[in-house]
């Protein structure tokens, strides 16, 4: 700019001076319009406020997994008696999770599904598998998994990670780098359990599925990290939606305590006792830097050729997911992998929904358009209608390298009245107590989430009707688990293999 006519720098600074004014006050605006809608949204409760004393990254790799349950054991202690026994009368409700007389207070369960369990098989482990459960979740999420891993012979740990399982305000203090952190830890005590000469699973759900690779390709490069044979994925979280990345942003005004609620993305009543319903900023604000940080590591590695090191995934993903993007875990993951015994399982939408008129453009192919065309080096099963004409289902697997597809008759047909899985119901059965719509004990929880029939008037509910119609449990969970348990006992790797346990008759 020196080297050009005074009048031109002149004119020059003149535009970026206006540039800068407009970028100001468009940012003001922006800043005034969020400062006004938290003010003017629901008031914050005394679980939102309390943040938990966690382990930070450094306090968490120098411990063992029994110091962190005890340090959880105290978490829960002071939760007890910061939040739930100076409760004011009026959040002293039965939808209330922190109520102690709530019938969903997590407190009164014989086995709290909200902090860290460990399940030991009988006789001598045959493998130690670790599951991560997903954001504003807990263990809970990832239980029945591992109640099967260790039914077949697995020493299975699961952890809870950092902020979650106790009050959401304990997510607006907390970093990915600590999840992390214990998903090591968990590696470490699932192989001291079992051994070193068994194989190692990392099963990873939602959030839990971008910790679960991140840590698969930090032990290529790190010899004192265990290398697992063998990844699960359900609704993998390896990128979000764009919002994600300026979360920070939305929460600035939180800086000043009396614009407290801008922290907040959304607040609602607390009524499920093993998953947040509020969901803070800094949440989404971590969940995008994990992905951004899996995202280059991923990248780098497929260019200096390292993913040949990668056990082999197997993913299982909803076509349909509003909280991940769908496209990102084949672009961004499987698009990336080598030849390694691989497989991306799809649920498709339901193609014989009597509600398929009001399908948005384009939902009826999302599958075909989400896929790059065969052949491919990993293998892909899509759980899809046989036809547009009737609810009996197939599993369609092109292998890897191949370009048909075969098909195998399911038992299980898609249900009428469901026109697609989404993010949260891949990793429950349809049994599940909490979400499955057809729960053992509906009363087990003091509320069952899955089998809501939603019929009434508008303006009644206390929680928005989009959460609530959300499908809870996954349909086609006994043909989900019939192909993880394909992989149990894999050692080095495992090609994808045709379901029996599944197959119509």
């Amino acid at each position: 700019m020196a080297n050009l006519p005074w009048r031109i720098r002149v004119r020059l600074w003149a535009v970026i001076k206006r540039v800068v004014v407009v970028l100001g006050i468009v940012a003001i605006v922006l800043l005034s319009v969020r400062v006004y809608k938290s003010q003017t949204g629901p008031a914050l409760h005394p679980w939102h406020t309390w943040t938990a004393h966690e382990m930070s990254g450094q306090e968490i790799d120098r411990a063992s997994f029994s110091d962190y349950l005890t340090h959880e054991t105290a978490i829960f202690h002071d939760l007890q008696t910061q939040v739930t026994d100076k409760l004011d009368e009026s959040d002293q409700t039965p939808l209330n999770r922190y109520y102690h007389h709530s019938p969903m207070w997590p407190g009164q369960f014989p086995d709290d599904g909200n902090r860290s369990f460990v399940l030991m098989p009988q006789g001598k482990p045959k493998g130690a598998v670790v599951l991560l459960h997903g954001l504003t979740d807990s263990p809970y999420s990832v239980r029945s998994i591992a109640v099967d891993y260790q039914q077949r012979g697995f020493v299975a740990v699961a952890p809870r990670l950092p902020g979650h399982g106790t009050a959401p305000g304990a997510l607006t203090n907390v970093d990915w780098e600590e999840w992390l952190a214990v998903a090591r830890l968990s590696v470490r005590e699932a192989t001291r359990l079992a051994g070193n000469d068994v194989p190692l699973h990392l099963v990873g759900y939602s959030n839990g599925g971008a910790l679960a690779m991140k840590y698969a390709l930090d032990a290529i490069d790190d010899p004192h990290l265990r290398k697992p044979q063998q990844l699960i994925l359900l609704s993998p979280m390896i990128r979000v939606h764009a919002f994600a990345r300026f979360a920070g942003l939305a929460g600035l005004p939180a800086l000043l305590p009396p614009f407290a609620k801008a922290a907040w993305l959304s607040v609602l009543p607390e009524y499920n006792p093993f998953k947040y319903n509020s969901f803070p900023v800094n949440a989404a604000r971590q969940s995008w830097q994990l992905t951004q940080a899996l995202q280059k590591q991923l990248n780098d590695a497929a260019r200096q050729n390292k993913l040949t090191a990668l056990p082999p995934v197997l993913a299982f993903q909803s076509v349909m997911d509003s909280t991940v993007s769908t496209r990102g875990v084949v672009d961004s993951l499987f698009n990336l992998l080598p030849k390694n015994g691989s497989e991306l399982v799809i649920f498709d939408i339901n193609q014989a929904s009597t509600l398929r008129p009001l399908f948005k453009p384009g939902t009826y192919v999302a599958v075909n358009a989400l896929l790059p065309p065969a052949p491919r080096r990993f293998a892909v099963t899509v759980v899809t209608n046989a036809s547009a004409q009737t609810l009996n289902t197939v599993a369609l697997t092109t292998a890897a390298g191949a370009v048909d597809e075969t098909a195998q008759p399911l038992i299980t047909p898609y249900p009428r009245d469901l026109y697609s899985l989404s993010h949260v119901a891949i990793p429950f059965p349809p049994t599940d107590d909490l979400y499955g719509i057809e729960p053992i004990n509906p009363r087990c929880y003091g509320i069952n989430l899955g089998n809501i029939a939603l019929r009434g008037e508008t303006s009644v509910l206390v929680v928005g009707m989009d959460s609530l119609m959300r499908v809870t449990s996954n349909p086609f969970y006994a043909y989900m688990l019939e192909r993880i348990n394909q992989r149990v006992g894999c050692a080095d790797s495992c090609q994808p293999a045709t379901s029996k346990a599944m197959l119509a008759r």
